[in-house]
């Protein structure tokens, strides 16, 4: 009897021991960052949660509000899922005023293509490469077989279902001209970019654009570009609705068809030319140039005419969305998601309803809303601010959800092929920690999902802002961090 004792007293001191090890892992990793001498002057935290219910299971500074960069689309991405719907479409329609004269195929009036709010239009990232026609074509194909031939009037493009503010009011100069400041119009088309290919030569010469996809009617390239180094590091600047862009930084030496991306000025006034040129290139003629809804009110000539639909087109459902919002980190389509929310409840989308609305949605769920300021969707504004602990709460309350599939698959996975490829190779994260990545200067975060030793899915949330140390450096310290997170219990 007293053997079995002595036995047993042994086993609990035995597992006692192996969990007080299991669990100093993430607190020598904890302390390792602490006592960083290039993280002194950073501002860092970390929460992890079990999914099971509202408890911290470790945590360092987990209140202190950080800029969260792009770890902030879990918040967007998991309010749309919950106030939107995973089989959510938007729907554009193409409309027509006046009289449908179907006898000579004329339209005695203007044609119309009303936004609704869509990010999808012509995306790279639902296109089939089997199908070689645009968006524009497929439209323009299906006006001509209702018997179009004739449009006496314009092709209006009409956004207002958003602000005319394409971009959030936070976002910095040294951003918006470029593909990731790329903002939310009510009618987006081609993911509100466009592409410049450029040649460069010996190191310190000047870099040649050699074409422009797709081409921009009356865009101005000023183009100051060198060849130097071995990153990217050209910035396209511009205004929106201002075609004017000067091009400034360096791209490596000696390269062909070198890409660099750029914002749109006008992605409504794009859409309209786009069909004017389908349209035509089937035989269809347009009378007058094509314009936008808000063109026509500056210069006085709106009218409010009744109109008649021809053909609805419907995005992929909002599930397809999301995944490529926060797989990507795709800025633009968070953007359209958070002046969506606020149209559907204002009939209006406006960025700072957007945000009111989501902060509002989280607070009523129980989310500790304490430091947190929301100024866009994307997590691109360095005036987000936001704490671990809310972000672990909001992934563990979605976890919760029906759709926690769906937003839990949008994650990208550690260690597999995808924007987390060499993160957390050969541990047992790898192919188990899921997280959206987030990173501006200066700021790094990772908020996602891990499975313990034991099975069970935890939550979890790291921010830093401030560090000394490379980019690069700062992302291997958190790695491993994260890679201690499983040994939790």
């Amino acid at each position: 009897m007293i053997f079995k004792y002595i036995f047993t007293i042994l086993i609990l001191l035995q597992i006692t021991f192996l969990n007080s090890q299991t669990i100093s892992k993430l607190d020598i990793e904890i302390e390792k960052i602490k006592n960083d001498p290039e993280l002194k002057s950073a501002s860092w935290s970390i929460c992890i949660m079990p999914i099971e219910k509202d408890t911290i299971l470790a945590e360092y500074n987990s209140s202190i509000s950080l800029i969260p960069a792009s770890t902030l689309k879990i918040v967007t991405t998991g309010a749309s899922l919950l106030l939107l719907g995973s089989d959510f479409k938007f729907e554009t329609r193409l409309q027509y005023d006046g009289i449908f004269d179907t006898s000579s195929g004329t339209i005695k009036g203007n044609l119309y293509i009303i936004g609704g709010g869509d990010p999808s239009i012509d995306s790279e990232y639902f296109a089939n490469k089997n199908d070689s026609l645009s968006t524009s074509d497929k439209w323009a194909r299906i006006l001509q077989k209702k018997g179009i031939k004739t449009i006496e009037g314009s092709i209006i493009a009409d956004a207002s279902i958003f602000e005319n503010n394409l971009i959030p009011s936070q976002w910095i100069w040294a951003d918006i001209g470029n593909y990731f400041g790329a903002g939310a119009s009510g009618l987006s088309y081609h993911d509100n970019k466009y592409s410049l290919y450029m040649k460069s030569g010996a190191i310190g010469s000047k870099v040649e654009i050699t074409k422009k996809i797709p081409e921009i009617k009356g865009l101005e390239l000023i183009n100051n570009v060198t060849s130097n180094g071995e990153d990217d590091n050209a910035f396209i600047y511009g205004a929106p609705y201002s075609f004017y862009r000067e091009i400034q930084g360096t791209i490596p030496a000696h390269k062909n068809n070198y890409e660099i991306e750029g914002s749109m000025p006008d992605p409504a006034l794009f859409c309209a030319q786009s069909l004017e040129h389908s349209l035509n290139k089937i035989g269809i003629k347009c009378k007058k140039e094509s314009t936008t809804n808000r063109i026509l009110k500056e210069e006085a000539k709106i009218q409010i005419i009744k109109k008649y639909n021809l053909h609805t087109h419907y995005s992929p459902p909002l599930k397809e969305i999301i995944y490529w919002t926060n797989y990507k980190s795709n800025n633009m389509y968070a953007e359209h998601l958070l002046k969506y929310i606020a149209y559907k409840k204002n009939g209006i989308g406006k960025e700072n309803l957007g945000t009111e609305m989501v902060t509002k949605l989280w607070g009523d769920k129980g989310v500790d809303i304490n430091g947190f300021f929301m100024t866009d969707g994307s997590g691109l504004s360095r005036s987000n601010g936001i704490t671990t602990k809310t972000e672990a709460q909001i992934l563990r309350l979605m976890a919760n959800e029906r759709d926690f599939k769906i937003y839990y698959e949008s994650f990208p996975i550690a260690g597999l092929p995808g924007p987390l490829d060499n993160f957390c190779e050969g541990t047992f994260a790898q192919d188990n920690l899921r997280a959206k990545s987030g990173y501006i200067e200066r700021v790094r975060g990772y908020a996602g999902y891990i499975k313990s030793k034991k099975g069970k899915l935890l939550c979890f949330s790291f921010l830093i802002n401030n560090y000394d140390c490379t980019p690069e450096k700062m992302k291997k310290k958190i790695e491993k961090l994260l890679i201690a997170i499983p040994y939790i219990e």
